[in-house]
């Protein structure tokens, strides 16, 4: 092969000299090196612990500002378009300014919007102070990633990856259960103010043991994409979460996702017009990309709405408290830390395509069993489902995450980092709305809801995550017998 031409598998080559031209690799400290992934591991926890934190909470803080509880949508749903508004240029900043200053900067953004969030004095301060949230949140966790895929080598990214995404995976179950503790005992205002010192405490971490990673050379920033592609994701991510409101007509939702869809529209045929497009969509025609991409979008969106289901069966079905609630959680945090362990060991062997086939499988049967579940289930039967469904939720995700970088090259990590965090955030609010539908269809309306009713209705919303889940098998199956081998076996990728 001539110099200068990298080979990447099932794709044409491409000349070095149009791709960005990476700076000399830092040398990390074996002491950063060991810090590296608990710093990570410690930002990933800040922004999805935000995301949930504020649920059980929305009844007190309205009562504070003066504002029906219904007002506050526009609280939560703020740091979500901001999430969804910002990933896609996170991956440019991080090239063009450095991981090291963006992250920072990131951890400074979050720390500052999380201040002024506990100050805020009407929902319209607090909403603002919400997007200066996200923008932080938008930057740690992509940059958080390309950093550990530029820090460690393909064959350790699946031990490192899945220790990073265990905070993830925690943080969604603890966030209600500390949300209503906190207002029940202490002040709404602290679920901000608790982001102030592990923050500070991570700005002084950053600089002290985060390498920086930057390109020689970035192309401008495609400032249209940028408009296209922000605008259209944020106004399809706002009628996800007002779908069903009854102060917005069909025609305004219909509308709103028809201008959404078009400037996503508008947006590809930008892109592929353009020699360096905001989100290099170019990466979908390698197999492994592609593959653990739309797989893992297809596979949030039955597994996204159980945070929100389950709640409402412990506590509107079952009768069980908050407290209680979040307690039959837990055992899935537990489940997801005890597979951190072993899941090297199960790539290695089984393959990703092995793994990704039957993991999904496997989890779209735990909700159908999920569903099964009734007044006079013993407890325990409880605990070990939830188990279960931790523990290969884990391993689910580590997979989807790992394999993304399986055969991009150092060159467009950061592009395949963008890209992954973008269809993430957007499968999270897909997910939801998909959870949310399937209860608006199969629950009573209040008038002739009974107990026994409810749970019907979200046994039957369960069933048909399950089922959509178990769907989301058929993408994996495009996968081949070695894909992802450079990051689950060590050898094959060091010759």
């Amino acid at each position: 092969m001539m110099p200068g031409v990298h080979s990447i598998p099932g794709i044409l080559p491409i000349k070095s000299m149009n791709l960005p031209t990476p700076s000399p690799t830092p040398v990390l400290s074996p002491a950063s090196k060991r810090l590296l992934p608990w710093l990570v591991a410690v930002a990933f926890f800040m922004e999805s612990l935000d995301t949930t934190i504020l649920n059980t909470a929305v009844p007190a803080i309205s009562a504070a500002l003066h504002v029906g509880p219904l007002s506050m949508k526009a609280v939560l749903a703020s740091y979500t378009l901001a999430l969804a508004v910002f990933i896609p240029i996170s991956g440019w900043v991080a090239d063009r300014f450095g991981t090291r200053r963006v992250f920072a900067s990131a951890i400074g953004l979050f720390t500052l919007g999380s201040l002024l969030c506990g100050l805020s004095t009407n929902i319209h301060v607090l909403v603002a102070c919400r997007v200066l949230q996200g923008m932080g949140g938008s930057m740690m966790v992509p940059v958080g990633r390309l950093t550990l895929v530029r820090a460690f080598e393909k064959s350790e990214l699946v031990r490192q990856m899945s220790f990073v995404s265990i905070p993830s995976l925690i943080a969604p179950m603890l966030g209600p259960l500390a949300g209503g503790f906190i207002v029940s005992y202490l002040h709404w205002r602290v679920i901000f103010f608790l982001n102030i010192p592990v923050g500070l405490i991570g700005l002084v971490m950053v600089y002290l043991h985060l390498p920086d990673f930057r390109e020689e050379r970035t192309y401008p920033l495609d400032a249209v994409g940028l408009i296209l592609f922000g605008s259209g994701i944020a106004l399809l991510s706002y009628v996800l979460e007002v779908f069903g409101e009854h102060t917005l007509s069909s025609r305004e939702v219909i509308g709103m996702l028809v201008l959404s869809v078009a400037m996503l529209l508008g947006y590809w045929l930008h892109a592929r017009s353009i020699a360096h497009p905001l989100l290099d969509l170019t990466l979908f025609r390698i197999r492994t990309f592609r593959a653990s991409v739309s797989g893992s979008f297809f596979t949030r969106l039955g597994i996204g709405g159980v945070p929100f289901l389950l709640p409402l069966l412990y506590q509107v079905g079952f009768g069980y408290t908050a407290v209680q609630s979040g307690l039959l959680i837990m055992p899935q945090a537990i489940g997801s830390m005890s597979m951190k362990a072993i899941m090297p060991k199960i790539l290695a062997r089984l393959g990703y395509r092995g793994v990704l086939v039957s993991n999904t499988l496997i989890i779209g049967c735990l909700l159908l069993l999920f569903a099964a579940i009734g007044l006079h289930t013993p407890i325990w039967v409880i605990l070990v489902l939830a188990f279960c469904y931790g523990s290969f939720t884990s391993l689910q995700y580590t997979s989807m995450n790992t394999l993304v970088y399986s055969d991009t090259t150092e060159a467009q990590a950061s592009a395949a980092g963008s890209i992954s965090s973008t269809v993430q955030q957007l499968s999270i609010s897909f997910g939801v709305a998909c959870a949310g539908l399937a209860t608006a269809f199969f629950l009573p309306d209040e008038a002739h809801a009974t107990r026994v009713s409810m749970i019907h209705g979200l046994h039957k919303a369960l069933l048909s995550l399950g089922v959509l889940t178990i769907i989301a098998t058929l993408v994996f199956r495009s996968l081949r017998r070695d894909d992802g081998s450079a990051v689950s076996h060590p050898k094959i990728f060091h010759p």
